[in-house]
Formats: C-alpha cells, structure tokens, sequence
C-alpha cells in the first residue's frame, strides 16, 4: 500500500467519529485549544484529547505552542488528497451515469421510431 492509500485510511477512519469531524467542522472556522473545543461536549478534556491525538495521527490537524496555549490547526492539506480521492471516483460514476443516459435515450430513440413505423 502506498502512502496516500495509507493516510487517507487513517483520515477516512478517524472522520468515521461524529465527534471527530465536529471538531474537524469547529477548526476549520478558527484553531482552538483542546479546552476550548471541548466546551460544548459533555465529556473530559481527557475524552477530547484523544480525539485530537486521532485527527492529529491522521494528519488532519497539527499543535503548535503559542506561550502557554496549544492551539489546534486544521491541516489544508489533507483535504486536497480526500478531494483528488472522491473526485477521481466521482467524475468514474458520472461518466457510467453518462453511458447509461445515452443508452436510456437511443432505446427511447428506437422506441418511438417502432411507433411511428407502425402507424
């Protein structure tokens, strides 16, 4: 398996958590310590913590120290290896939806051409 394949499994794992991509959501308006994002959520700091050590292993976020805070960052970058990911997939499923159209449309085509022929 490559490296790509690889990290978009950690990141596809890791987002499979509602609680992770919320705080994946939450980063991506503004960066926020571990403290601050998990001020909505009924659990320890311990609980989003790990989280966090999740995301960040899948290389979806990134600590930095500012002083005596430790923000969390979104990490751009990975979203542009998920979305080369889907898109390949997408445009592969277009393209079939394409095929069957035109198919659809020809026997269409043909159908009312029998009707015609017949009257």
């Amino acid at each position: 398996m490559d490296e790509d394949t690889e990290q978009l499994n950690r990141v596809f794992a890791a987002l499979a958590d509602p609680t992770r991509r919320n705080l994946v959501a939450r980063l991506a308006d503004a960066d926020a310590s571990v403290g601050e994002l998990a001020e909505p959520y009924d659990m320890s700091l311990q609980a989003i913590s790990k989280h966090v050590r999740v995301l960040e292993e899948a290389g979806l976020v990134t600590r930095s120290r500012e002083a005596q805070r430790r923000p969390v960052h979104l990490n751009a970058e990975v979203f542009s290896l998920m979305t080369k990911w889907i898109e390949r997939y997408r445009l592969k499923a277009e393209e079939r939806y394409e095929r069957l159209d035109a198919l659809l449309n020809s026997m269409t085509d043909t159908d009312d051409s029998r009707k015609k022929d017949a009257s």
